[in-house]
């Protein structure tokens, strides 16, 4: 292979795949590319689009959240179960809190006191889903009397035929993007992410910016959990299952350097949709779900790959 047809491959090897993989299921599949199926992708990876948001301004430090699936599934059995007894806004105000508590816990631990977040995160992932079945009692909780609360509004609604969660995930899309490239916050998350030492030496404060990451991320994910609870109108305690894959798979997907120190918020969008419509896609072709699983571990060590290879400057064969 020379030079310019293996650039060309780290540069668009996944986005040309795609473009083919689209093309080949538009044939196939009828209503693939309609308007309505794609307005249906999108408002189901709204949730995982909405936490991937936060995870990358972890990722782009050089770090990673393993937590947010398990965080997810408490914090909608949280907003759930306080519904019916502080009613919705008070049960979004808790749910808030306590996903930036949370964060902040992640943070204080790997910004602070430097623990390895792989293992911080894992740590976290556990508690979360044991702390799930000791609140809820082993028992899935439901919203009660859920024709007459407003909260249905957050996952179920929409404002001239766009999904209210997917307004969210985009609008939360764009402040995200605006904080990440436009404040001095966000450089230093790139300047931690690509040399995390001569960031320190250039007077930044690495654990302070760490530690904020890890917040947004966790507030994030509560985000996630009202769109989520609200959708459902209840919640069982698997509910965030394996939702840290995908979000991690969509982030890796849209370019954004498991090394850290690149990556863009609205490269992610495009990885979580990515994903989203390869998902979809498989589905209407008739493979069986848990397919799904199998072609997002390939895409993983397929972007991961490349990463790896565009970091070094040269492709492995």
């Amino acid at each position: 292979m020379d030079t310019s047809a293996m650039e060309l491959v780290r540069r668009h090897g996944l986005l040309m795949a795609f473009g083919l993989f689209l093309v080949g299921v538009a044939v196939t599949a009828d209503g693939f590319l309609t308007v309505g199926n794609m307005v249906d992708v999108l408002r189901q990876v709204s949730i995982t689009g909405m936490m991937a948001i936060g995870v990358t301004f972890v990722v782009i430090t050089g770090r990673l959240d393993l937590s947010v699936g398990s965080m997810l599934t408490l914090l909608t059995v949280i907003v759930v179960d306080q519904h019916n007894t502080l009613g919705p806004a008070g049960a979004i105000a808790v749910t808030l809190v306590a996903g930036v508590l949370i964060g902040a816990w992640n943070g204080l631990m790997i910004g602070y006191f430097r623990l390895n977040a792989l293992i911080v995160t894992l740590a976290m992932l556990s508690f979360l889903q044991g702390m799930t079945l000791l609140y809820s009692g082993g028992a899935n909780v439901n919203v009660a009397n859920s024709d007459s609360t407003w909260f249905a509004v957050f996952g179920r609604d929409a404002i001239l035929g766009i999904p209210i969660p997917v307004i969210l995930f985009l609008g939360g899309a764009a402040i995200a993007s605006f904080i990440l490239a436009r404040t001095i916050f966000g450089r230093t998350v790139y300047a931690v992410g690509g040399n995390e030492t001569t960031s320190v030496f250039s007077g930044i404060a690495a654990p302070r910016i760490v530690f904020l990451t890890y917040v947004i991320s966790g507030a994030t994910t509560a985000v996630a959990a009202v769109i989520m609870g609200s959708r459902v109108m209840g919640a069982q305690n698997t509910i965030g299952q394996g939702y840290e894959l995908t979000v991690l798979a969509g982030i890796i997907l849209g370019g954004t350097s498991l090394l850290g120190g690149s990556g863009s918020i609205w490269r992610t969008v495009f990885g979580i949709a990515m994903l989203g419509f390869i998902q979809n896609g498989l589905l209407l072709l008739g493979f069986a779900y848990y397919v799904q699983w199998l072609v997002t571990w390939v895409v993983i060590i397929i972007a991961v790959w490349i990463d790896l290879a565009a970091k070094r400057g040269r492709i492995v064969a």
